[in-house]
């Protein structure tokens, strides 16, 4: 497959400008880019979704016009998206086949048939424990990932994009996923594989192609090139280093948060620890064992079975997010998947990010435009992002700015302490260093951070003390010198006992 002097412009906005690269058959290749630089609209394009302004797609040595999803599929290239196509009120079996569902001899849908199908494609993927008749909205992110992926890899396809498929992923499934990949390979399969993680690429790619501002400015094999001139040439600059220093005189404040023997029916088990003010405090754990209903609880979203939660040392209890972001509580949520739960796409960043507080910005009733206007703009220019953001909707920006916009809201309502679960997914790395950056400063001047993310290395090096949690109970507490990934994944995978002093 090769892509030969591509352009794709929508209006003034170049998104592609004569893209030329190739893949080998049968390779694993990495498109590497930050967020914007055209990885999706590559993808898009691949998938059949957009057709080129010029240039040709190229498959088994002929210039090929994909004008539709189905087209690609008939030349066998099949996409697994980041962001997920499923239909969430459909059941897994539905979305597994979509939209190839096995009919009966009068040509309607046969639901028997689409469920043995469905069974017999899980127990293929190694995904068995997945019922077929769940409904995929019911699914945790993770799963829904997997699904995603599988519904690809089942239709056999001899080109398979993978559309950043590592962004929900952690632990096991990154073997699971390592796993899939090892066996399409050898079955001589072709993989474009999008990713932000460096280690992804080292583990899976034999070559990679760099984008950067719609231009391909590099392609080399993987071991040609070190991790650190892939950032260079990703971001167009050297980063000094990718986590900033933490800040030692900062710790130790009062606490802005405390959780009380906390219990959420069977997922959450009598969990207590502080956050203080000026510290990034990690929560560190495998998929499903407890974090989401933590962090839901904190903000209002879930109702404790048993506990409660303390603000700057006064009991406080939540029914709803609307209490949590109240002025004396002072709670702000980034949640894991910014399109579903974070943001309205087709609303505009300023209806966006002064949502939560709306009410600031109108007298008497009506609300002042400008007023909100001037303030939402102050909220992007600290998140770095371009001001066209307040009038513009959402979904016409990349993913590492709709997060950006997903914080800005928070910065915005003056939220005391955020509560940030995986905040830099499937972000590029320039956009995570910003992130990083953006924390530090928050927690530097007074704020509080209760931190969870998918990729050890961010909690390893961005908090100042790190809780473990195993089975729904925080087993661990880690701190200084002693948060280190292999102590961390000891007592995440259970092989330790349940121990809160601290280690060091």
């Amino acid at each position: 497959m090769a892509l030969r002097q591509i352009h794709k412009a929508f209006g003034p906005t170049v998104a592609l400008d004569e893209v030329t690269f190739s893949v080998s058959g049968g390779s694993v290749h990495a498109l590497l880019g930050e967020n914007g630089a055209g990885k999706s609209t590559t993808v898009k394009m691949l998938s059949g979704l957009l057709q080129p302004d010029r240039g040709d797609i190229v498959v088994d040595g002929q210039a090929v016009n994909l004008r539709s999803p189905r087209m690609a599929h008939e030349l066998g290239i099949h996409t697994a998206f980041q962001e997920m196509t499923q239909v969430r009120d459909l059941t897994v079996a539905q979305n597994l086949l979509l939209p190839y569902e096995p009919t009966n001899l009068w040509g309607q849908r046969s639901a028997r048939k689409t469920r043995a199908l469905a069974e017999q494609g899980l127990a293929e993927m190694k995904l068995s424990f997945i019922d077929p008749d769940a409904l995929v909205g019911e699914l945790d992110l993770p799963l829904r990932q997997k699904i995603e992926i599988s519904r690809a890899v089942l239709r056999k396809p001899r080109v398979l994009l993978l559309d950043e498929p590592t962004s929900a992923l952690s632990g096991q499934d990154m073997v699971w996923l390592g796993d899939v990949i090892a066996r399409l390979r050898a079955a001589g399969t072709t993989i474009i594989f999008i990713s932000h993680r460096m280690h992804e690429v080292r583990d899976y790619c034999d070559r990679l192609t760099v984008l950067r501002n719609g231009r391909a400015v590099w392609d080399s094999a993987v071991s040609e090139v070190s991790d650190a001139e892939i950032v260079r040439l990703i971001i167009g600059r050297s980063l000094s280093a990718t986590f900033p220093p933490k800040d030692e005189h900062v710790r130790g404040g009062p606490p802005a948060l405390a959780v009380k023997r906390m219990s959420v029916g069977r997922t959450l088990r009598d969990a207590s620890f502080e956050l203080r003010r000026g510290e990034v405090l990690g929560i560190a754990a495998l998929q499903g064992m407890g974090q989401l209903e933590l962090f839901e609880t904190c903000f209002g979203q879930r109702l404790p079975s048993a506990g409660h939660l303390e603000v700057d040392g006064h009991k406080v209890e939540l029914s709803s997010p609307a209490d949590a972001i109240r002025p004396n509580v002072g709670l702000g949520f980034v949640p894991e998947d910014r399109k579903t739960e974070g943001l309205f796409l087709r609303l505009s960043g300023r209806h966006n990010i002064s949502l939560p507080v709306i009410d600031r910005y109108a007298r008497f009733g009506v609300l002042d435009q400008q007023l909100e206007s001037d303030a939402v703009g102050s909220a992007l220019d600290l998140l770095q992002v371009a001001q066209r953001a307040r009038d513009l909707k959402v979904s016409a920006f990349s993913g590492g700015n709709q997060q950006k916009m997903a914080i800005a809201r928070w910065m915005l309502a003056g939220s005391r302490t955020l509560l940030m679960y995986d905040p830099t997914r499937g972000v590029d790395i320039g956009t995570k260093h910003e992130i990083y950056l953006l924390i530090r400063r928050f927690v530097s001047g007074g704020g509080a951070v209760l931190f969870y993310s998918t990729e050890i290395e961010e909690v390893v090096n961005l908090c100042d003390r790190v809780m473990v949690m195993y089975k729904g109970e925080i087993v661990r507490e880690l701190d200084g010198e002693g948060i280190t990934e292999e102590s961390i994944m000891n007592h995440a995978l259970g092989h330790a006992s349940p121990d809160l002093e601290h280690a060091s």
